[in-house]
């Protein structure tokens, strides 16, 4: 699943699913019958969300971390939805090696800073004060960066970990504001 699939580019908002009259006349039949409880189409959004925030935490880690291993770019830049994500610069695979290291450095678009608060507005502005939603958030960014390191093969560059580090912090900081707790701050 790639975010800004769908009828929005903006990863910030949910792809629209483009049901027929038929789907949607039947999807309402069951919610009203109690075949579809509310309880069951929150955790659907819950866990869609939860795809979601890993998709794009994936793509973001990997996009800052391509330029370290030239031999693994092609791979890792195919894979890439970089409008999605919100990059809409020269393309990576264009670049010179100097134009990628100013790309990831710390005021770049792939820098820690901006990578990091990318992941962490995407959590903080789907999850609101929705203590439950902020938590799958927080746990697709650790799958998505989990996926990121399978991807590349193993360990991720010292710039990831910082990223990852930094936006969990700010997630974490908003779920203790709310009055949740963190139980598994270890990735």
């Amino acid at each position: 699943m790639q975010i800004g699939t769908g009828t929005s580019t903006n990863p910030y908002t949910q792809s629209g699913m483009a049901l027929s009259e038929k789907e949607t006349q039947d999807f309402k039949s069951k919610i009203q019958s109690g075949e579809i409880s509310g309880k069951t189409l929150s955790q659907a959004y819950l866990v869609e969300y939860s795809l979601k925030i890993e998709s794009y935490s994936s793509n973001n880690l990997q996009a800052q971390s391509a330029p370290f291993d030239l031999a693994k770019v092609k791979d890792i830049l195919s894979s890439i939805d970089f409008e999605a994500i919100g990059y809409t610069g020269k393309p990576i695979a264009d670049m010179t090696p100097d134009e990628a290291k100013v790309l990831v450095s710390e005021e770049g678009y792939f820098g820690v800073t901006q990578t990091s608060d990318r992941l962490a507005n995407f959590v903080l502005s789907g999850g609101g004060d929705d203590l439950e939603r902020l938590k799958a958030g927080r746990e697709g960014i650790i799958n998505g960066f989990n996926e990121a390191e399978k991807m590349w093969g193993g360990k991720l560059p010292d710039i990831s970990y910082e990223t990852l580090e930094k936006a969990l912090a700010k997630i974490d900081e908003k779920i203790t504001a709310i009055g949740g707790k963190i139980l598994d701050a270890t990735v």
